[in-house]
């Protein structure tokens, strides 16, 4: 089996000189291969004159040590962020001209048993050029991270719905089989195939690993404690505007006595409004600071010593916060929606992410040093089993092996058994 992973998403995120969300998954991807035989594994990236083209293995090492560093940084402007655009820029200029995507379908009809492997959304959505691959031969694994552009427009930017539709259209046509990160995500992406009367290929549930630092001391300065972290993009699904409310009642009822919120993430779409009101308010007296990007070791000692995190998201795939600290053993309080119950399990506190006087009561109690609620979560929080990269991608290296078999089988056999077939799903162990 020779995999082909694009990673045309991480050369984007050079530019933004800080990896997260799915950046940070397709990173994973790359790293679990980068050393694998030049025969079993090869880097592609999508062509800016179309199609995917080869990206040298060097050039993608380098931009995967660079974007480390950049990491470690945690912000624009450090020699991590630097070396990393100019890096992407070279790579870039690299995948200027055509002749790169002719190459490529070459390699995969002289190569068999080709996979080609998508983490990012943006690529799966290249229908021709997936298509061409597969022509030749290959076979296509995408993984869908969520279908929040789908079931909750609200969240999203306004063409994002149509982009994610005509996605899992390719997918549907051309994937031959498909990794999710949750139960939550494999529920809906199952039940929108057939209600739209779709092809669902074969589904796995491939939880994903973590990957913060231990917690280091004097990574940098904490608040003053008690105190509560809230981490991710900040975008109006993540439910920001919520939260600040309820810390200007808070400050209106106890003042400097009230516990201290840390805003962890970089400002995303729409945005602005939790930075006006973090602005007029001047911060609530010192009580909510907004760090912005922060270094993976400052996330982990941050959390290292919160109270708890506060996670109060309308919508998730998955719930990678959520993991990070409770990997940390460090409590959480979070929505009670499908994909933070699944990853939590029994050990978060879960609320509805409008229910202003439940999250009130749960940081007040929270925030005590003899906190009877806090510390039966950590005794729940002592069976929870992290999720692990290792696990992850042993089933998808299962499901690629799957994938191949498959496309190498008589075209006969496989229509014959597809006739009269419906929706179809394998799953993966869930999180406990």
């Amino acid at each position: 089996m020779h995999v082909m992973l694009d990673i045309s998403r991480l050369l984007s995120s050079a530019w933004r000189g800080y990896p997260s969300g799915i950046d940070r998954v397709e990173y994973a991807y790359a790293r679990h291969w980068r050393d694998a035989p030049a025969g079993q594994f090869s880097f592609v990236a999508s062509s800016l004159a179309g199609g995917f083209q080869p990206f040298p293995r060097r050039l993608a090492c380098g931009l995967l040590d660079a974007l480390v560093q950049s990491l470690t940084e945690g912000g624009n402007g450090g020699p991590g962020h630097v070396r990393a655009r100019a890096l992407a820029a070279i790579g870039h200029a690299l995948l200027l001209s055509r002749t790169g995507s002719r190459a490529l379908a070459r390699h995969v009809r002289n190569t068999p048993g080709t996979v080609l492997v998508a983490v990012s959304h943006r690529s799966i959505g290249q229908a021709r050029a997936i298509e061409a691959l597969r022509a030749a031969g290959a076979a296509f694994v995408p993984l869908i991270h969520d279908l929040i552009p789908l079931t909750h427009p609200e969240y999203s930017q306004p063409d994002a719905g149509v982009r994610h539709g005509a996605m899992l259209h390719t997918i549907s046509r051309v994937a031959d089989a498909v990794i999710v990160n949750s139960g939550a995500t494999q529920h809906a992406l199952a039940e929108w195939m057939g209600r739209n009367a779709l092809r669902c290929p074969p589904l796995t549930v491939a939880p994903l690993g973590f990957d913060l630092p231990d917690m280091q001391p004097d990574a940098c300065q904490r608040p003053r404690e008690p105190y509560f972290v809230m981490l991710g993009t900040i975008e109006p699904r993540k439910n920001h505007i919520f939260l600040l409310s309820l810390w200007r009642d808070l400050h209106a009822e106890f003042g400097q006595a009230a516990p201290r919120l840390m805003i962890i993430g970089r400002q995303g779409w729409e945005s602005e409004a939790v930075k006006r009101m973090l602005a007029r308010r001047q911060g609530f007296d010192g009580l909510v600071e907004a760090r912005g990007r922060v270094s993976d070791q400052d996330i982990a000692w941050l959390l290292g010593g919160a109270r708890a995190l506060l996670f109060p998201s309308m919508a998730e795939g998955y719930g990678i916060p959520l993991v990070e600290a409770l990997s940390l053993g460090i409590p959480a309080i979070g929505s009670d929606i499908p994909a933070l119950r699944e990853v939590g399990g029994q050990v978060p506190e879960l609320l509805h992410p409008l229910d202003g006087p439940g999250w009130r009561q749960a940081i007040l109690d929270y925030m005590q040093p003899d906190s009877s609620r806090r510390r039966a979560q950590l005794e729940r929080l002592a069976g929870w089993r992290r999720p692990d990269w290792d696990d992850h991608f042993r089933m998808v290296e299962g499901v690629m092996k799957g994938a191949v078999q498959e496309r190498n089988r008589p075209t006969r056999d496989r229509s014959i058994e597809l006739s009269g077939q419906g929706t179809v799903a394998t799953v993966g162990r869930a999180v406990s």
